[in-house]
């Protein structure tokens, strides 16, 4: 006799998808199965079922289901038959792992099934136990979405620690996303160190006090003295002049200068070009200027120095960006003054500063778009640094995540943001040896570094539906679930893949709604065209951009 849970058979069988026929039932009637109190639907996108054959069973998942009346043998002949039509209905199927005798799911196929392979329906107390180890970390995200009983519950350590991906297109819920994950983050871990590069001014009002601090990235200050010698280059020097060899030598011998004799003054052993100590910028510009306008003795008299007008170009950069008020923040510090500043800057960047908060949103809106790329890179430098150089980075990880990480970590050659992309590079390579996690959030994926997102372990992924992107994220994604990526799509918003190393297996998930929310609803074109003002201060939207504040 045929278990109850029985629905059909596999008819073929492939690498990475099977197709199997369910049993029949009549024409417009839907299929299903009774197991204990739960009435099963069978061939709902998204949900699971279980491949059995002798010793071999596998969990996995269905991507289609198609229909076609089924033709009885007595037709075939010609012979007209009355009674009741058949459909045929046929699955396709997306195998995500084996199940061991206990129940437990492990990732990957070890043997394949053959053809006549039975196909039974799960229930929903067997897909609960899967997520049964990770239910004691108390980290719940949502429901599955084919059973909003079963609480999707992730794993921390390895969602955080080896880097996750939270990738969908405008208006898929990718703010909502982050916003509720995090705050539920901080509500199971309380003492979690999380820095959020806020480029839009969207969760001020997602993390209020005490959990978060808010901070205007312009007020943070950090400083041009705590920027590496190829940070400085790329902010101050073109390196397709003719003379930007010269300019870099000279830059760096007198940059190396300058930091030696501040590394003197403090003691320190050694002191390199990248020493995390102060030099005052105009003592650079003196050098520089001095050295632009040297003469030296010739045979006939006073000639030009050797670099004589090689730093024109150099000083016209360095001074329109000292001019510039919008770049006071990076150049002209006014708490930053001094190397012993550097503590405090470091204590208010981890959440330790007088006022202690799990979570540091950055509010990078204020700061112009030409230097959000050195800015973010300095951002991504300082956590990996502080970690790197703190000999308790195993008690105390730092997350980092990266709103609208394709605006800064960018696929392409672009030298104005190489020093962002390798900076977050470096994480994504090598923060985790040292406590430090990458949480990327991006609505162009294909346009993110491949080295940054390839070291991700677990992804989020939420509707997409451009084929590039879809193409881009299945090449990154663990092989045996590379066809999911096919459901997309159709996903809803705040709806989610949730793929990798954080779940016990590939899930579709509807993520929580955070509360509050981030501020990243779409402006309402309809209502406001028909209820907004009629006319609005010009002079103060002028005074405004003017003065860079909004």
């Amino acid at each position: 006799m045929p278990a109850a849970s029985l629905v059909g058979h596999v008819v073929d069988v492939q690498g990475s998808v099977f197709s199997a026929e369910l049993t029949d039932v009549s024409e417009g009637q839907v299929p299903a199965v009774t197991l204990g109190d739960e009435d099963i639907l069978i061939g709902r996108l998204g949900s699971y079922v279980r491949i059995e054959q002798g010793t071999v069973k596998l969990l996995a998942m269905i991507a289609r289901m198609t229909e076609r009346e089924k033709v009885p043998a007595d037709r075939a002949g010609g012979a007209e038959v009355v009674g009741e039509a058949t459909a045929q209905r046929t699955v396709q199927l997306i195998p995500i792992g084996s199940l061991a005798a206990d129940g437990s799911f492990e990732r990957g196929v070890a043997i394949y099934p053959t053809t006549g392979a039975e196909v039974h329906a799960v229930a929903s107390v067997e897909v609960d136990a899967m997520f049964h180890r990770f239910r004691e970390k108390n980290f719940d995200i949502g429901a599955v979405s084919t059973n909003p009983s079963i609480r999707v519950h992730l794993d921390p350590s390895p969602m955080f620690g080896r880097h996750c991906a939270i990738l969908g297109q405008t208006g898929s819920g990718k703010s909502w996303t982050v916003a509720s994950i995090l705050q539920k983050a901080v509500a199971t871990m309380p003492r979690a160190h999380i820095i959020l590069l806020d480029l839009h001014g969207e969760y001020r009002d997602a993390f209020p006090q005490p959990i978060a601090r808010i901070v205007d990235a312009t007020q943070l200050e950090i400083p041009y003295w705590l920027m590496t010698y190829g940070e400085l280059t790329d902010l101050l020097v073109d390196r397709s002049e003719m003379s930007a060899h010269n300019q870099t030598a000279f830059f760096r011998e007198t940059l190396n200068s300058l930091k030696q004799t501040e590394g003197d003054r403090l003691g320190l052993p050694r002191t390199t070009v990248d020493t995390p100590v102060f030099f005052a910028l105009d003592d650079l510009r003196a050098a520089v200027h001095t050295e632009n306008t040297r003469m030296v003795t010739g045979d006939r008299g006073q000639k030009k120095g050797p670099m004589h007008g090689d730093f024109d170009r150099f000083l016209m950069r360095l001074d329109s960006r000292l001019n510039d008020v919008r770049y006071n923040f990076l150049l002209r510090p006014i708490l930053r003054t001094n190397s012993n500043s550097l503590e405090g800057l470091l204590r208010d960047f981890v959440g330790l500063g007088a006022q202690k908060a799990a979570i540091t949103v950055i509010d990078m809106s204020p700061v112009p778009f030409d230097v959000r790329p050195t800015v973010t890179a300095q951002i991504g430098r300082l956590a990996f640094e502080f970690n790197y150089w703190n000999p308790q980075y195993a008690e105390f990880p730092i997350l980092l995540v990266c709103e609208e990480a394709h605006a800064y970590i960018t696929r392409d050659s672009d030298t104005k943001y190489e020093g962002a992309r390798k900076s977050m590079e470096r994480i994504a390579k090598e923060g985790r040896k040292y406590g430090v996690g990458l949480t990327v959030v991006s609505q162009r994926p294909h346009e993110l570094s491949e080295t940054v997102l390839s070291q991700c372990g677990t992804f989020l992924c939420l509707r997409i539906t451009n084929p590039g992107d879809q193409d881009y994220i299945r090449r990154l994604v663990p092989e045996a679930e590379q066809d999911l990526v096919n459901i997309l799509a159709g996903l809803r918003r705040g709806e989610a893949l949730v793929l990798g190393e954080a779940t016990p297996l590939p899930t579709r998930v509807q993520i929580d709604v955070p509360n509050p929310t981030p501020k990243s609803d779409d402006v309402d074109f309809y209502r406001h065209w028909i209820e907004g003002p009629e006319d609005l201060d010009v002079a103060a939207v002028v005074d405004r951009w003017r003065k860079q504040v909004r």
